[in-house]
């Protein structure tokens, strides 16, 4: 749908849940040019399209009149710029992942993160999107591409702050739910195949209690991976016995107060994780 209306796909959804997979594999699948743009608390709409390199204009400017310099002296040696020649502003135009990919009908753009942006960020970026059309800076090359060869725009946000109205009514909406245990445990076998199938069982039935308790912060599918990753060298008997205990609680738990939380309720209920199997 977001690639028919030529607009962009907003997915949100818990971390975990394949948000940047997305258009990675979309990618991967249809043999698509993808360009990333990682946002930051730094992030701005000159990082984001391009920006122009005004210190390597201002050295090469200067390397071009020491070169005049030593010519005159007779010296055959000269410095370089690179290939670089400041009078061509192209040459110190650097390139951002939009205007690359607006460069590539038909290819993927991914904005990840967006909620980690400054306030501002989101409604440049709206501004940017809609006109279809970038002018370089200082060289003044215009990049412009069709609604058809549009690139196929997928912005990710795990909501860490609420993104503008104005900006989520210009893009197509898609929330990714978090992984039913039958799903995680396909997610498990693809990263950890060989391991065995009672100590995952009950590695699932610890993680989803875990997730119903209301914690600040509930522990995510990196983190399971990351538990079991610890668990996999252990014999399997010995394996159950550690996770009903929450060894290692650590890969899973992130915050002093869901440590506490989960403390309190084993120390009221010693069989809150024993009886899980």
């Amino acid at each position: 749908m977001a690639r028919v209306l030529g607009m962009p796909l907003l997915i949100e959804g818990e971390p975990g849940t394949g948000k940047t997979d997305l258009p990675i594999h979309y990618a991967n699948d249809r043999g698509l040019d993808l360009e990333v743009y990682p946002v930051g608390s730094k992030s701005n709409i000159e990082q984001f399209v391009a920006r122009f390199d005004h210190v390597k204009y201002l050295r090469d400017s200067q390397i071009e009149i020491l070169n005049a310099q030593r010519e005159e002296k007779g010296l055959a040696s000269k410095l370089t710029t690179g290939n670089r020649n400041p009078e061509s502003l192209a040459d110190y135009v650097v390139k951002g992942p939009a205007a690359i990919a607006y460069s590539k009908p038909n290819s993927v753009l991914l904005i990840d993160e967006i909620d980690k942006a400054p306030r501002e960020f989101p409604n440049d970026l709206l501004y940017a999107l809609s006109h279809r059309k970038f002018i370089m800076p200082e060289s003044g090359e215009v990049i412009e591409i069709s609604e058809k060869d549009m690139p196929a725009i997928v912005i990710t946000s795990n909501r860490e702050q609420e993104l503008p109205t104005a900006f989520k009514g210009r893009c197509i909406y898609h929330y990714i739910d978090f992984p039913d245990k039958e799903v995680m445990a396909k997610i498990i076998e693809k990263h950890h195949p060989v391991l065995d199938e009672q100590v995952v069982k009950v590695a699932l039935d610890v993680f989803y209690h875990l997730r119903r308790l209301g914690l600040e912060r509930a522990p995510t599918t990196r983190e399971i991976l990351n538990w079991l990753k610890y668990m996999s060298d252990i014999a399997p008997k010995e394996a159950v016995k550690r996770i009903q205990g929450l060894e290692g609680i650590g890969a899973l738990i992130k915050t002093q107060a869901d440590m506490e939380r989960v403390a309190r309720m084993l120390g009221a209920n010693n069989a809150a994780f024993g009886g899980l199997n």
